[in-house]
């Protein structure tokens, strides 16, 4: 009984140093997202509002950011540009710009999978229509 005592004390030491290092190596590097670029257009109307939807499909989530490009025949124009979660029938704003203009930007972090949005809005500015272009950069 002794010897096993023994050699199992001897051999412990050995068998765990083979089995160190980081357990990342046994299951593999962790999958990088793809990151997808999407353009979005329409028209703003006096007092409307434009939302449009978009998948997060990488389940750890990631980085989105939404830049409003354009915004024609006056670039000068001030709107409403959000960035939220679409629940099937509305976007629920969750950062927001009511004074946005050419190039602002909305900078978010998903946290899992799912379907956000990005909202473009009158704030009482329009004087006539407005087209627009949105891109958003997401998992």
């Amino acid at each position: 009984m002794r010897r096993v005592t023994l050699a199992c004390t001897l051999l412990l030491p050995l068998v765990t140093a083979g089995c160190g290092g980081d357990i990342q190596n046994i299951i593999g590097p962790t999958p990088e997202p793809v990151i997808v670029t999407e353009t979005f257009t329409g028209t703003l109307t006096r007092n409307g509002a434009t939302s449009h939807s978009f998948p997060i499909n990488f389940s750890s989530g990631g980085d989105v950011t939404a830049v409003l490009k354009t915004v024609t025949p006056d670039d000068t124009t001030v709107v409403g540009f959000s960035l939220g979660t679409y629940n099937g029938t509305a976007c629920q704003s969750v950062l927001s710009n009511d004074r946005a203009t050419v190039l602002a930007s909305l900078l978010g972090r998903a946290t899992s999978a799912g379907t956000l949005c990005v909202r473009i809005y009158d704030v009482g500015t329009l004087v006539e229509p407005q087209d627009y272009e949105i891109e958003v950069t997401h998992p």
